[in-house]
């Protein structure tokens, strides 16, 4: 099947990938000069218009934001725009302290769209698919934007919020289930508590897992005991309740960078500076 969430876009030559890219990063600096937070780290966000001018700004760490929460709360100086136009909220789990609480406009949740396309897509999703998502339904956007995600891309999408696992397995049975979203860590406790109420999920419609929230589902002994207990492909993803959906799988391993939506840089972790053969 095709595994394109956007031919075209996927497959541009660098020159025209980097005009798309820059010609995003010129109106998203234009509306950051209404943003208290960047016109304070930045200066003129105005003035970015290339790749090579964000080279010479200073990253921007989460531990920055949820002090800028801390001391302006509820949101701190971060809204662009006025809170009228913010639409959803969400925040992250906390594991590091204070949870970062985030909003996002009607476009900002477009393009969260777009990007759970691509991983959709890229595991091999189809409008023929009925899509479980086995997460508890909190304030975290993963689980919202993987249900419109799959909506969006004309899946069937069933939660599983407020349910225990038992009653989860037996949704994804009932409902004949073929793409799993959760955590890694738990759909292998889906495994042990299928074990033991008797349920054989190696035999189940399940062709697809999709994970969120931790690493686990990348490391190849993780990845190979859901394959072998849930007899279907695993898939990873990558992302932040700050920007989305940021990398998104392919058949034969590992995660592509969604260079459509994103800017990465890869810097060297001694000297701090870019590193510039990724980019030749």
């Amino acid at each position: 099947m095709e595994r394109f969430y956007d031919r075209k876009g996927e497959t541009l030559e660098r020159d025209s990938l980097q005009r798309l890219q820059e010609r995003k990063l010129r109106r998203l600096a234009g509306a950051l000069e209404a943003n208290r937070f960047y016109r304070e780290k930045l200066g003129s966000p105005n003035r970015i218009g290339s790749l090579q001018d964000l080279q010479s700004n200073s990253f921007t760490t989460k531990e920055e934001l949820i002090e800028a929460q801390r001391l302006h709360p509820p949101y701190g100086n971060l809204l662009t725009y006025p809170l009228s136009r913010y639409r959803y909220l969400h925040q992250t789990s906390g594991t590091r302290g204070r949870p970062l609480v985030w909003l996002d406009t009607e476009e900002d949740w477009e393009t969260w769209l777009r990007c759970w396309g691509h991983v959709f897509r890229g595991a091999g999703v189809s409008e023929e698919d009925v899509v479980f998502c086995a997460f508890s339904f909190g304030p975290y956007v993963a689980h919202w934007a993987a249900m419109e995600g799959a909506r969006r891309l004309g899946a069937l999408a069933i939660s599983g919020g407020g349910m225990h696992s038992v009653q989860r397995l037996r949704a994804i049975l009932d409902h004949r289930a073929t793409v799993l979203v959760s955590t890694p860590t738990y759909a292998l406790h889906l495994l042990e508590v299928a074990r033991r109420e008797a349920i054989d999920l190696a035999s189940s419609p399940v062709r697809i897992t999709i994970h969120a929230g931790e690493p686990g589902a990348s490391l190849p002994n993780v990845r190979t005991l859901i394959e072998e207990g849930w007899g279907a492909a695993c898939f990873d993803h990558a992302g932040a309740t700050e920007v989305g959906a940021w990398a998104y799988p392919c058949k034969a391993d590992g995660i592509h960078l969604n260079e459509q939506e994103f800017i990465f840089e890869v810097v060297d972790v001694a000297s701090g500076r870019p590193v510039p053969e990724f980019y030749s």
